[in-house]
């Protein structure tokens, strides 16, 4: 695992209709939506440790404390940034920004945790047990 802390991790996204928020339960809100924010902001700090991890391992989120600072309208690209600040065991800590063409748009502090994905989805697994569904 060749893990460090201040590596950093960018990608970029141009912000379309199907991401604003009148399409997810917010009518009349022609904007950016924040719900779509955080999933960029997850998916970056994702990216950026998992070619680091050994085979078999993934992170999954468990904390995000994020701030939504701007509107940023549709048509407008956004970047999102993640730096790896702290590494704490299993635990991943992110300082995560996010700019559209103008301006800052949100920033959070994310912690990922390093997981076996085996044992993880087998765990998950336990949830609903062998033979029955899901419960209602």
């Amino acid at each position: 695992m060749s893990l460090h802390e201040g590596m950093t991790c960018e990608r970029a996204w141009r912000v379309t209709g199907a991401e604003a928020a009148d399409r997810h339960g917010n009518p009349l809100v022609h904007v950016l939506t924040t719900p779509v924010v955080v999933e960029w902001m997850e998916e970056v700090a994702t990216a950026s440790v998992q070619p680091h991890l050994s085979d078999g391992q993934g992170t999954v989120g468990s904390i995000i404390k994020m701030t939504h600072l701007a509107p940023t309208p549709i048509g407008l690209m956004v970047k999102v940034v993640a730096t790896l600040t702290q590494i704490d065991g299993r635990r991943l800590t992110f300082r995560i920004e996010a700019f559209d063409e103008v301006e800052k748009i949100a920033e959070c502090q994310h912690e990922r945790v390093i997981v076996d994905l085996t044992r993880f989805h087998a765990k998950a697994g336990k949830k609903v047990g062998e033979g029955r569904g899901p419960r209602e």
